[in-house]
């Protein structure tokens, strides 16, 4: 029964009375999902009808911002794992392990107020991490904006095992995300795509959980991939991105900023 139809028929049946009778105030507790009313005693129907549907109103969850075919997924907001201290890895103030890919036609970097810049190439441009990483069980996380461009601003190369993937941010035309590839289907076409729309000049906050068997993303705290990889083909699309590994930061043909790469490992992380 719609909600809608379910407050008409308390509407209905309840007594008729002036308009500031039917003043009600609701104080939602969040961790007790209950509904406290205070309201005149002759509404009882009123009343009664609304703790009844006061589980539906309690439990809406918002969509991440911008979504327009957004997945469901379930836990959308996970607090960051507290199994290793968090390593830094880009202080604002110069490269330090990052070093610009050798793209061909790539567009060049530099360190300027504090944040990382990648301008437009003639396709591929980007960064790639130097020192070791481990391949399973760690989290990276990095806030990226778009400063030019219609395309990905942010595709994020990472290791998963003996593989590696790649998360898109605003592929294909500007707003498709997803990860190439997932049983040779890229980022446009596999279980893990939707599309939203990016603002130019905004930093978004990208955090990647690779476990063994799992593979997570939260895009401003909210979740949009909980992808099981085990007995699924994963590897990179097929070309230049290869050149990211294992863990890098690439645009197409759109200039991007980075800054806040810091890298923590879980309980059990295995790699260099």
């Amino acid at each position: 029964m719609g909600l809608g139809f379910s407050l008409a028929r308390i509407w209905n049946f309840a007594p008729r009375e002036s308009p500031s009778f039917w003043l009600v105030k609701f104080q939602l507790c969040r961790n007790t999902r209950q509904v406290q009313l205070s309201i005149p005693s002759r509404s009882t129907a009123f009343c009664a009808g609304i703790v009844l549907l006061s589980p539906a109103l309690c439990s809406v969850k918002a969509e991440p911002q911008g979504n327009v075919h957004a997945p469901a997924v379930a836990g959308s907001v996970v607090p960051v794992a507290a199994d290793g201290a968090v390593q830094t890895l880009f202080d604002g103030r110069e490269l330090g392990g990052w070093k610009r890919t050798e793209f061909s036609g790539g567009g060049e970097v530099r360190v300027e107020d504090g944040v990382l810049l990648v301008e437009p190439g003639e396709e591929l441009s980007g960064i790639q991490w130097t020192k070791p990483v481990p391949f399973v069980n760690y989290e990276f996380e990095v806030e990226a904006h778009r400063r030019s461009g219609l395309d990905f601003f942010c595709g994020l190369t990472f290791p998963v095992g003996t593989t590696h993937l790649s998360l898109i941010l605003g592929g294909w035309g500007g707003g498709t995300v997803g990860i190439s590839s997932i049983d040779g289907q890229d980022a446009s076409r596999n279980e893990t795509t939707f599309f939203r729309t990016f603002d130019d000049f905004r930093w978004y906050k990208v955090r990647v959980r690779v476990e063994a068997g799992r593979v997570r993303v939260w895009l401003d705290g909210a979740s949009i991939v909980d992808l099981e990889t085990r007995g699924k083909s994963l590897g990179l699309r097929a070309g230049e991105i290869e050149m990211s590994r294992p863990l890098g930061l690439a645009t197409f043909r759109t200039g991007a900023a980075f800054r806040g790469m810091t890298l923590r490992k879980l309980a059990g992380s295995e790699g260099k």
